[in-house]
């Protein structure tokens, strides 16, 4: 071999009827640790999956080509050219794995960032179909149908709690079912555990990769999937607050269909989609001509009972007011007791994150106010689209009465707000209500004031803000909802403005 081939930068390799004559140190290094002197250059190469060099040597004379190729028993990339000349070969040999690395990645990176691109326009358009939706059946629906008729993923199905708060309901499926949504269904059915109950128990995405080779899902939907390639598979609850109203699961057919981003919007979609059906519940409770009105007994699982027992009074509640996701501001009036004593006593109280006097009239007679956590009874019943009409408590045990839509499953509630065992309903009629001229102005008022309006002005009102003298500063307002006292007074100026602007166009006809 010619010094100049012995010293090039890439391997050399000059083979005569297919025997290798001689080769450079860069060749010897690549393909192997020996001198390939007089070996077969088949022998000497390993094999690719297209073999592209031995097909180069199988005809009478040498095919001049150039190829690059991955061997995997060497783990190598190789750039190969191979140069027929009067009799003999060169193939000339480099190495090329870096290059081909970063160009995959590349690749993956585009190819991922386009499918995410996809994904997100189909997200978007799933939310869009929830905006005009009018219940909880049609919200799901437009999920599982739009995402399991997607090109992404293989099918969707969604599903809902069983009213005894145990295992799961299928409420329907989209897209290519095969034999895995046959699988699952039985599965959910028979009460085993499967990525959607994980995903309602824990309210959390689950993900599973690798859908035949995870122990976690069973069998049966392990092998279904295998034959129908499905490799992966998300599901997804419909959160809000500390409400669960369904799952959806979707199986897709690559191990790379959910990434990060992927995950994070699909998080996302499941919370506006509980928050969606929690505020179709609220209009349909809202507009609803009948209501379904259900008195609750509250036992020792109920802070505020315990608390009533504890303390020998007798706690009425005055009104509540939202607290952050998952949490209530409660206002009550204490009867028998010193509020301040009934305060005090909240301190080991669970799922009672403390309180404090708004009035003490007298020694035995007051309001306080209290902040439940997300597992009291009473959020629970708000979270759930419930309107607290009344609740009172005494000697440790309590009546809760609430207002529901006519379709709401009453055994539900009872199971939320319950503790072990759902909680016992007392009472439960339908009844008709007639609009009146108070709840029409306070729904144009509602209209009128945001969220943060309408908390900051209720609270105020409940914390004898308004009262002479006032039974709460501004101060201990700010502290209680936690902004300062000069957002505060703006909010309450602002919606104070509003509230005089809705009273007086009410009776603009009258003073006519």
């Amino acid at each position: 071999m010619e010094d100049r081939l012995r010293n090039a930068p890439i391997g050399v390799i000059t083979v005569r009827d297919r025997t290798v004559m001689s080769s450079n140190e860069i060749a010897s290094e690549l393909l192997t640790a020996d001198d390939p002197s007089g070996e077969s250059i088949a022998d000497v190469f390993p094999r690719s999956v297209a073999n592209s060099l031995l097909k180069a040597f199988d005809e009478e004379s040498v095919t001049d080509t150039t190829f690059e190729e991955y061997y995997p028993t060497i783990d190598r990339w190789l750039s190969v050219s191979v140069v027929p000349d009067d009799g003999t070969a060169t193939v000339y040999v480099d190495d090329v794995t870096e290059r081909k690395t970063h160009q995959q990645a590349r690749e993956r990176l585009r190819a991922e960032h386009e499918r995410v691109a996809v994904v997100d326009r189909l997200i978007a358009d799933v939310l869009q179909g929830l905006v005009g939706a009018a219940s909880r059946e049609e919200i799901t629906e437009t999920i599982r149908e739009r995402l399991g008729n997607s090109d992404q993923y293989q099918f969707a199905w969604t599903g809902v709690r069983v009213a005894d708060g145990e295992g799961l309901d299928v409420e329907g499926v989209a897209g290519n079912r095969g034999e895995t949504f046959p699988a699952v269904r039985a599965t959910v059915e028979r009460g085993e555990t499967t990525p959607e109950q994980r995903a309602v128990e824990r309210q959390r995405p689950q993900l599973i990769q690798s859908l035949s080779g995870d122990k976690t899902v069973p069998e049966s939907v392990r092998v279904a999937g295998f034959g129908d390639g499905v490799q992966s598979v998300l599901a997804v609850p419909l959160v809000y607050g500390s409400s669960v109203y369904g799952v959806v699961g979707v199986y897709a057919g690559t191990k790379e269909a959910f990434s990060d981003h992927e995950r994070s919007s699909f998080e996302a979609l499941g919370e506006l989609a509980g928050l969606a059906i929690n505020a179709t519940r609220n209009r349909q409770l809202l507009l609803a001509d009948t209501i379904t009105e259900v008195t609750f007994e509250l036992g020792q699982y109920s802070p505020i009972a315990r608390l009533s027992e504890s303390c020998d009074a007798e706690l009425t509640l005055d009104g509540t007011v939202p607290a952050g996701d998952d949490g209530l501001t409660c206002f009550l009036t204490v009867s028998g007791a010193a509020p301040e004593a009934v305060v005090e006593a909240t301190e080991p109280t669970q799922n009672i994150d403390g309180g404090r006097v708004v009035r003490q009239s007298d020694e035995g007679y007051g309001r306080i106010e209290l902040s439940l956590r997300s597992e009291a009874p009473l959020v629970a019943a708000v979270t759930h689209g419930a309107t607290i009409r009344t609740a009172t408590f005494e000697g440790g045990t309590g009546r809760l009465v609430v207002e529901l839509s006519t379709d709401a499953t009453v055994r539900r509630l009872a199971v939320e707000i319950g503790d072990d065992e759902p909680a016992p309903v007392l009472v439960r009629r339908d009844r008709t209500r007639s609009p009146t001229t108070a709840r029409e102005f306070g729904d144009e008022l509602s209209e009128r004031l945001t969220d943060r309006q309408e908390t900051v002005l209720r609270t105020a009102y409940l914390a004898d803000y308004f009262e002479s003298p006032r039974g709460s500063t501004a101060e201990e307002v700010a502290e209680s909802l936690g902004i300062t006292g000069s957002t505060l007074l703006h909010h309450l100026r602002a919606s104070q403005r509003k509230l005089l602007e809705a009273f007086y166009d009410e009776h603009k006809d009258d003073r006519s």
